[in-house]
């Protein structure tokens, strides 16, 4: 049997095992009790329908030679129930944590009641999960009066604190969205104000390792177990700038990047509160590096539906990169492959799902779009030039140029698209034509800053603020996040940031506040 067999084989087991159904026994009572907490990354939960919601942990007790956790599945009892002290618990069971998958868990917990919010914990060998707040979302035909919801991304552990999750703890979200770059791959860096000692990340071990550094961060351990989160991932999950099955740039060169994109994409899958569906429609497809399905949609009610992309895992190669792998600028009339009606970023399967989902966009009042970088057309200034950069949206002008013709061609209304990658804070209008000033306005979009990530610090932000006439703010020195407060009448978003995310004890303040009315595509500052 070849590696490759055996591999396929035992990670089909381990999803088989994970996602059994077992009835509560008294064998998780008889476990041998642990002599740490097994529970150190916490708990999460996410990919919430009217009727489900993903619970998630990961079982980590590590020993001077390893884990101590024995190479055999674990029982794990979970209980979801609507109060905090569990006196009413409504579902209760147990999962099993499989050695392959790292001993993490993702309880799928179906029959649920729409628009209500639970509490959720795990135990195992006489330990108890911290407790966690998650909720299902309203009913499609349900009249609903508000959403509040937080848009994330970029957060470089080495390049601050997650201190910006302290204060989102406040926001009293539904929801969470996370645009991408969830780790970074990198080894140490010379600009960190915390460090780690681990080199670039290759192999499934060392995305596990990653995670782990990540996750017990008490802050962003809190938020997740606060609301449920919708995830999706940009490059840094992978390697930077990775495209599809092509390799990105830094770090060692690897001979097969294939196996290095599906290690990532197992650790992503062990880490994250997203359904084994995920894994299990494409189990070949993982194992050989092709598929890892994310993207999908969130009905919240009448009032949205929020299609999550995944604009990496499917795109073609960046054109025009002088080395030919990775991002650069350049000034487009240079690079007549961009005009190329066949490139694509989202995939021709991803695409035409989306289209079919704007089809039917007159079902809700809002329509939301949360992809990981920006998405307006922005220009580059450089002396005489006007550059691009083609890791973006506009390396794939013609990609964008079939979605803007949907959104024409079934009048979306209220479009409103998050992104996040540039580390800086974007908010303007998505247009038909981005060289004529009165072109037709098809929605707006608010790009996030970054969580921790550093920019260039907005050297260039007034002059390509007044080349891309289409934006009406931004600013790229603070971090933070936004909060996205949807209703019937208008969308009001505040750009929330912190003082310093080098300093733990961070305050925060709101940058600028906007609110667009429904209907109208204009936004206004209000703040």
């Amino acid at each position: 049997m070849s590696g490759l067999q055996k591999t396929r084989r035992e990670l089909i087991k381990a999803l088989a095992l994970a996602t059994i159904a077992i009835p509560l026994s008294n064998s998780v009572w008889a476990q041998k009790k642990f002599d740490k907490n097994p529970f150190i990354l916490g708990v999460a939960s996410g990919s919430p329908t009217d009727q489900s919601i993903v619970l998630w942990t990961r079982l980590v007790d590590e020993g001077v030679f390893g884990s101590n956790l024995p190479n055999e599945p674990i029982e794990v009892k979970w209980e979801l129930a609507l109060d905090r002290e569990f006196s009413k618990i409504i579902k209760s069971g147990v999962s099993l944590a499989v050695p392959a998958l790292a001993y993490s868990v993702h309880t799928e917990v179906k029959k649920l009641p729409a628009n209500q919010w639970f509490f959720y914990r795990f135990q195992v060998g006489g330990a108890i999960s911290s407790v966690g707040r998650t909720r299902t979302l309203p009913a499609a035909d349900q009249a609903v009066a508000q959403l509040r919801l937080a848009y994330a991304s970029c957060q470089q552990y080495e390049h601050g604190f997650f201190s910006a999750y302290k204060h989102m703890l406040a926001e009293n979200l539904d929801l969470v969205l996370f645009l991408g770059d969830y780790i970074y791959e990198y080894g140490p860096s010379w600009k960190g104000v915390r460090v780690h000692d681990s080199p670039p990340v290759i192999s499934l071990e060392d995305y596990r390792k990653r995670y782990v550094l990540y996750k017990q961060d008490t802050n962003l351990q809190a938020m997740h177990a606060a609301c449920p989160w919708l995830m999706t991932w940009d490059d840094h999950e992978v390697q930077n700038d990775y495209a599809g099955l092509n390799p990105g740039t830094f770090g060692p060169y690897v001979s097969d990047f294939p196996k290095r994109r599906a290690a990532a994409y197992q650790a992503y899958y062990e880490h994250m509160p997203i359904p084994s569906s995920a894994l299990i429609d494409g189990v070949d497809g993982l194992i050989k590096g092709s598929e890892m399905r994310i993207y999908g949609d969130f009905r919240y009610g009448k009032l949205a539906n929020i299609c999550v992309l995944d604009d990496r895992q499917y795109r073609d190669s960046d054109v025009c990169t002088p080395s030919g792998n990775g991002s650069s600028t350049f000034d487009p009339k240079t690079c007549p492959e961009l005009e190329n009606a066949g490139r694509t970023i989202l995939g021709d399967t991803q695409e035409k799902w989306l289209v079919g989902k704007l089809k039917d966009s007159d079902k809700n009042i809002w329509n939301v779009v949360g992809q990981p970088t920006l998405y307006a057309q922005r220009y580059l200034p450089s002396s005489d030039k006007l550059l691009i950069w083609n890791d973006g949206w506009d390396g794939f002008p013609a990609a964008r140029k079939r979605i803007d013709q949907a959104l024409i061609d079934n009048k979306v209304k209220n479009l409103v698209i998050f992104g996040g990658d540039v580390h800086e804070n974007w908010v303007g209008y998505i247009k038909a034509d981005y060289n004529k000033p009165d072109s037709t306005v098809l929605g707006v979009e608010f790009c996030g800053t970054s969580i921790t990530s550093i920019g260039d610090g907005g050297k260039y932000l007034d002059a390509r603020l007044a080349r891309n006439p289409h934006f009406v703010f931004a600013e790229a020195t603070k971090k933070g996040y936004g909060v996205a407060e949807f209703t019937p009448n208008a969308l009001t978003v505040n750009l929330r940031v912190v003082s310093n995310a080098q300093q733990e004890d961070a305050t925060i303040e709101t940058l600028a506040k906007f609110l667009v009315r429904a209907g109208s595509n204009k936004i206004e500052r209000i703040s």
